[in-house]
C-alpha cells in the first residue's frame, strides 16, 4: 500500500453528520447544566472538631502504647490494679476481641447519637 492509495482511501469516505436530535439534545444539556445551581460544599466547621479529637486519640493510644512497650507495660494511667491495660489485652485475644467489638458498638451508637443531633439542630 503505497501513500497514494492511502489518501484515495481517506478522501472517499463520506461525511458523518450526528442524528436530528442531538445538536439540540446537547445544547439542551449544556443550559440545564448551566442553571443548575452550585453542589453543596463540605461542612468543615462540624467535620474539624470531630477530625482534631479523632487525630488526638490516635497519638495518645499510640503514645501510651509505645511507653507500655518500651517500659515492659508498667507505665499506664490506669490504676495498677486494673487489669485491662494495653498488654494485657494483647495477651489475651479472648478479651482483645471483646474489647474491640465493645468499643466499635460504642463507636457506633454515639455517631448515630451525634448525627442524630445535628440533623435536627440543623432543620430547626
Amino acid at each position: 500500500m503505497n501513500p497514494n492509495d492511502l489518501d484515495r482511501i481517506l478522501s472517499g469516505e463520506k461525511e458523518i453528520l450526528p442524528s436530528s436530535g442531538f445538536a439540540a439534545s446537547v445544547m439542551e444539556a449544556v443550559r440545564r447544566e448551566a442553571t443548575a445551581p452550585p453542589p453543596l460544599g463540605f461542612p468543615w466547621k462540624r467535620a474539624l472538631p470531630g477530625a482534631i479529637v479523632s487525630c488526638l486519640a490516635l497519638v495518645w493510644a499510640l503514645f501510651e502504647g509505645a511507653m507500655q512497650v518500651a517500659h515492659g507495660g508498667t507505665a499506664s494511667l490506669l490504676p495498677a490494679s486494673s487489669s485491662l491495660t494495653f498488654t494485657a489485652i494483647l495477651r489475651s485475644p479472648k478479651t482483645a476481641s471483646v474489647c474491640w467489638i465493645v468499643l466499635a458498638l460504642l463507636l457506633s451508637y454515639a455517631s448515630v447519637k451525634l448525627s442524630l443531633f445535628l440533623s435536627r439542630s440543623s432543620v430547626e
